[in-house]
């Protein structure tokens, strides 16, 4: 009886012509959607910039490494592309002491081919998610503690805005959104610092957004809020008009008595 013996060569014969099939199958499927992917990506990069090319390179230089009249944005990231543009603060129509928000001059497609040519420039903050400006289960107290220790100060306590030195203020935050809002605080645009997620976390990120949501929505029924700036809006208020009460009580007295 003739006993068959395998070559101890065989095994690994059959394992590398194995490895070779699954390897060549998984190219010819991979290769239908990976250039495709790639495609779409760099079409929005090369959309991206030229619109930064004809719009503006003359600010912040032909290869965004910034000039005197704009900064460099190498580095800073989509998110702060999709605020500053997303928001109308650029383009500047001339120089200004600081960039007013007004209806975007970019279409949301515009601005997102934008966003992501700056940031093939550079490691920058990414443009937040829905998941991660979605309040529904933020923490509102928490979310005012938070607003009062970090952001009042500038903002006013209900969120209204405020002056600051040399001709700036904070910005109302009462049409502000919470994809604005999240943008805002991880990019710190013009006076505003940066808060990382080190110093403020993503989910109180979350709570001061829900507590701003409830002041945007709340009521006064007490009557005029007098733009709730406080004490000071409140003084003068008063005072001119018991002030004025007081000149006509006078000035009835007087013609009364003569």
């Amino acid at each position: 009886m003739a006993i068959s013996r395998r070559h101890p060569a065989a095994l690994f014969a059959v394992l590398f012509v194995a490895l070779g099939t699954t390897g060549a199958a998984y190219a010819a499927v991979s290769t239908g959607t990976a250039p495709q992917a790639a495609a779409t990506s760099s079409t929005q990069v090369d959309e991206g910039k030229q619109l930064f090319l004809e719009g503006c390179s003359s600010c912040h230089g032909v290869a965004a490494q910034g000039s005197s009249d704009g900064p460099s944005l190498i580095g800073v990231g989509a998110a702060a592309v999709d605020f500053q543009v997303g928001s109308g603060r650029m383009p500047l129509a001339g120089p200004a002491i600081q960039a007013v928000d007004k209806p975007p001059v970019y279409t949301e497609e515009e601005i997102a081919s934008l966003a992501a040519y700056v940031a093939s420039l550079g490691a920058g903050p990414a443009i937040p998610s829905d998941e991660m400006v979605d309040t529904s289960n933020a923490d509102l107290v928490l979310g005012g503690e938070l607003f009062r220790t970090n952001c009042s100060q500038c903002h006013n306590v209900a969120g209204r805005g405020g002056a600051l030195s040399n001709g700036r203020w904070a910005p109302n935050l009462m049409a502000a959104d919470p994809k604005e809002i999240y943008e805002a605080m991880i990019t710190g645009p013009q006076n505003m610092p940066v808060f990382s997620d080190k110093t403020i976390t993503p989910e109180e990120k979350k709570d001061i957004i829900r507590y701003i949501e409830e002041l945007q929505k709340s009521e006064n029924p007490g009557g005029a809020d007098l733009g709730r700036f406080g004490p000071v809006t409140e003084g003068v208020f008063i005072f001119i008009v018991g002030l004025g009460i007081l000149i006509v009580i006078s000035v009835w007295i007087g013609a009364k008595a003569r």
